[in-house]
């Protein structure tokens, strides 16, 4: 049965299991988004279907844990009764950061695919490199960056521009007396 269109994008047509999978991971997001959460998604994947999606949470939750990739994780563990994902892929719509990193490590997530790279927190390329085995991790994750990166640039980049625009509305005028 197919899935709802994504509400952002109604008219964008996978070409293939990846972009299929991150088109899910930016219908979460959307889910985030109309709970003025940011709109960050993810759908872990086991044998070619979705076994979790979640998003962001954080101020929904009031819980800094919250991130979309820590609820994944946690709810494919429970369904699984375990803590291995080694046979799972991970798409999520921003390049993840430490913590996030930290947990696909440690729950041995077999390759992770994200859109938008993060240059101010992303811990797998853009200001970390966390998932290198160099650092003396005993599990290797795969990835690959750039997935809809237009399109999921795009949702973060709406979202705060809206935040900026709306903050700006907030602002008084100094008062010139």
């Amino acid at each position: 049965m197919p899935s709802r269109r994504s509400r952002l994008y109604p008219d964008f047509k996978p070409s293939n299991d990846t972009e299929r999978f991150m088109l899910e991971a930016i219908k979460e997001a959307e889910k985030a988004l109309d709970l003025g959460e940011c709109p960050i998604g993810c759908v872990l994947v086991k044998d070619g279907k979705i076994f979790t999606r979640s998003h962001n949470l954080r101020l929904t939750r009031g819980n800094a844990l919250a991130h979309a990739e820590v609820i994944a994780i946690d709810r494919a563990c429970k369904k699984l009764g375990d803590w291995r994902l080694e046979d799972f892929d991970m798409y999520v719509t921003l390049e993840p950061c430490t913590m996030c990193s930290g947990a696909i490590i440690q729950s041995r997530i077999r390759k992770v695919y994200f859109g938008a790279y993060e240059p101010k927190s992303g811990a797998v390329v853009s200001c970390n490199d966390i998932f290198e085995v160099s650092h003396g991790h005993n599990h290797k994750v795969e990835f690959e960056g750039g997935i809809m990166e237009k399109e999921c640039s795009r949702m973060m980049l709406d979202f705060f521009r809206a935040i900026r625009k709306r903050d700006a509305g907030k602002k008084k005028k100094p008062d010139n007396r």
